[in-house]
């Protein structure tokens, strides 16, 4: 990494992150070990760590620095956990996520992303995330149930397919709305009843597939 990269990576921590509250110490060293500019565009390297989402292609993008760490701040993971990521896109958030947990699930539906993010974790050495191409509004029956599931696309609502692969006192993270803005909700079972947790507002592209958005 340049000099220059590593200095936007650092303030990325302390200016995006650390500053707007992300306190969780496990979160914000996963943050630091990751290089997200190894999972942007070689032409948009220099853009990597900037406040703000970039486009990876297809109509997708690489969420933005602070929405993928709080993201992982509302799983409280410890790192012994199976955790689920429906939505892999450029494979950043996945790549986060290995840091933190045992085993990483996640599943593509576009072809193309899935490729290139598996080649990106590979060449960074990551070998605890499992890649598959597919519609994760099903999740991954035969590798349920898991301890947490993050949806990394807005979703209309929450499919009764990904609460069921969920561990008992599991936990499933998503973007939650019908519109352009939508809000980061953590749900998870207590004492045999669903509870929400709201983390504010939030900007994600919208699922397609048999349980998202159709229109």
């Amino acid at each position: 990494m340049s000099e220059d990269l590593e200095k936007a990576h650092e303030r990325m921590i302390v200016e995006q992150l650390q500053r707007r509250g992300i306190a969780d110490r496990r979160v914000l060293a996963a943050m630091r070990t990751v290089p997200r500019h190894r999972f942007v565009p070689v032409e948009l390297a220099d853009q990597a760590y900037d406040d703000n989402p970039l486009p990876i292609g297809e109509s997708q993008t690489i969420s933005q620095p602070y929405m993928v760490a709080l993201i992982c701040e509302a799983a409280t993971l410890t790192g012994s956990e199976k955790v689920l990521e429906v939505g892999t896109g450029s494979g950043y958030q996945a790549a986060v996520l290995s840091r933190l947990a045992a085993e990483v699930y996640s599943i593509e539906c576009i072809e193309q992303l899935c490729n290139r993010a598996r080649q990106v974790l590979q060449n960074v050495g990551i070998t605890n995330v499992h890649l598959r191409l597919g519609d994760g509004s099903f999740g991954w029956p035969e590798e349920a149930p898991f301890d947490v599931i993050v949806v990394t696309a807005a979703m209309p609502c929450v499919p009764a397919m990904l609460l069921g692969q969920l561990k008992p006192e599991g936990r499933l993270i998503a973007p939650i709305g019908e519109q352009e803005l939508q809000t980061l909700v953590s749900i998870r079972r207590v004492k045999g009843h669903w509870q929400e947790e709201y983390f504010g507002e939030c900007r994600f592209v919208r699922m397609t597939g048999r349980y998202g958005f159709t229109d």
